[in-house]
């Protein structure tokens, strides 16, 4: 049941990105030309997810031991400064972002879509993963 749950609600999210345009990297790439032909239309789409995310959220924050709804835990930050570690990577999440427009969920809904040029992305971006856990593994 847990696993076609997953897939029913990724199938989901998936369209919801297709509709939405979130999985489109010109509309994307639009929406972060603040200076140019700026669309604003994915700042209500973030509105939306924010909105819906926000309660469920709200309510893992305040238990003792946050739980899904299949009653395995979640594994919630405890962590909370702005350091150095977290500007780095938000500016390289960033720039991937701003070069590529794509992010990680919509770099699979395209590949499903038959966009194979997010294969470059997706291989990049494991190869971030992968560069960060070794780093990550040596500096403990």
């Amino acid at each position: 049941m847990k696993n076609l749950s997953a897939l029913l609600f990724g199938a989901l999210f998936s369209i919801g990105l297709m509709f939405s345009g979130m999985s489109n990297p010109k509309k994307v790439l639009d929406f972060l030309d603040l200076f140019g032909q700026w669309d604003a239309s994915l700042a209500f789409v973030m509105m939306g997810a924010i909105a819906v995310a926000f309660i469920p959220f709200q309510k893992a924050v305040r238990q003792v031991k946050p739980q899904t709804l299949f009653h395995e835990s979640i594994d919630l930050p405890k962590n909370n400064p702005i350091d150095r570690k977290l500007i780095l990577g938000a500016l390289i999440f960033g720039a991937g972002w701003g070069i590529a427009g794509i992010c990680p969920a919509p770099s699979f809904t395209l590949i499903g879509l038959g966009h194979y040029q997010a294969l470059y992305f997706v291989l990049s971006m494991l190869l971030g993963v992968y560069i960060h856990q070794k780093w990550s593994e040596r500096s403990k």
